[in-house]
């Protein structure tokens, strides 16, 4: 499978949005999933999942996405000016889960596959994607497993992919007008194709399928901790950076839509309550201080 296979990839995603609803549907344990069809004007379409209100997922979403056209957006060409005047499909599974309880992480991830085609040349193609984990309380357990997953992902190609993958999210998933992560990381990966089509392949599909084995097992354990106003308070001030990222410095969000995509599919990553206070900032010494003194730094969090 060295040539390029669009149908291939487009299967494995329809299969992933699959399991990964499966999985979430266990963790939360009484609600499920709706799916909302949509056709793209432009060409191409989708099917978004959607749970609200469950016993532990207060709003999660796993989109499926495929989308074609003529012209790529302003958001692809700008760092890619030998993409202009080429046709375009891109296609992937994108994921938000926001829990009711503050102690259960907000988790988010993405895989996706990128192809512009021209008559008479080679098509431009690449993977993209990742996960990353949003505590609002730290858990030093849940880093190490979660980060060990991210690992073992990784492992099988090439020992230095998982510090390169790990250091790209870091840098990534971070709000700039702030200084500061939007969580404790994970992977993040874009324009991978030097493995070539097959090999790349096979890495974008390792960690999609890493995610509901090293998330879900998180939710199982804090889904029942004990929590009140106080910690509710904060992960709702805290969502606010969520959403600050999302809409400001998120490419998926940009490309979605520039590129003519489904507002409300794209914008189901928000969470259903959010607060923002002026110039809020947490007390010394407490649970919601140490969010900041000691998690929102990028950590080696396999030897920590």
């Amino acid at each position: 499978m060295s040539a390029v296979d669009i149908p291939a990839v487009k299967e494995y995603l329809l299969d992933l949005q699959n399991r990964i609803c499966a999985a979430l549907e266990v963790a939360d344990g009484t609600a499920s999933f709706r799916e909302d069809s949509w056709d793209r004007e432009g060409g191409g379409g989708g099917r978004t999942r959607v749970m609200e209100s469950g016993a532990v997922i207060e709003k999660g979403g796993v989109n499926f996405s495929h989308v074609f056209g003529d012209k790529l957006p302003g958001s692809a060409t700008a760092h890619r000016p030998e993409l202009a005047g080429r046709t375009f499909q891109a296609m992937g599974v994108s994921l938000v889960i926001h829990p009711h309880n503050p102690y259960v992480p907000t988790s988010h991830a993405n895989v996706r596959f990128f192809v512009a085609e021209k008559e008479g040349e080679e098509p431009v193609w690449w993977f993209g994607g990742g996960f990353d984990l949003t505590p609002y309380y730290g858990n030093k357990e849940d880093c190490r497993a979660w980060h060990q997953a991210a690992k073992d992902a990784c492992d099988p190609f090439g020992d230095d992919v998982y510090a390169r993958y790990k250091k790209w999210c870091d840098e990534y998933f971070h709000l700039k007008h702030r200084d500061e992560p939007r969580g404790v990381g994970g992977l993040f990966f874009d324009d991978l194709n030097e493995l070539g089509f097959e090999q790349s392949f096979a890495l974008m599909q390792s960690i999609g399928d890493a995610f509901a084995p090293a998330y879900c097992p998180i939710v199982e354990q804090r889904k029942d901790t004990p929590y009140g106003e106080r910690q509710r308070d904060f992960q709702l001030h805290r969502r606010g950076r969520y959403v600050e990222f999302n809409l400001v410095f998120d490419r998926g969000t940009l490309f979605g839509l520039q590129s003519g995509g489904r507002t409300e599919s794209i914008l189901m990553s928000l969470p259903p309550e959010v607060r923002w206070g002026y110039d809020w900032k947490p007390e010394p010494g407490t649970e919601e201080s140490e969010l900041y003194d000691v998690y929102l730094k990028p950590t080696e969090w396999l030897e920590a």
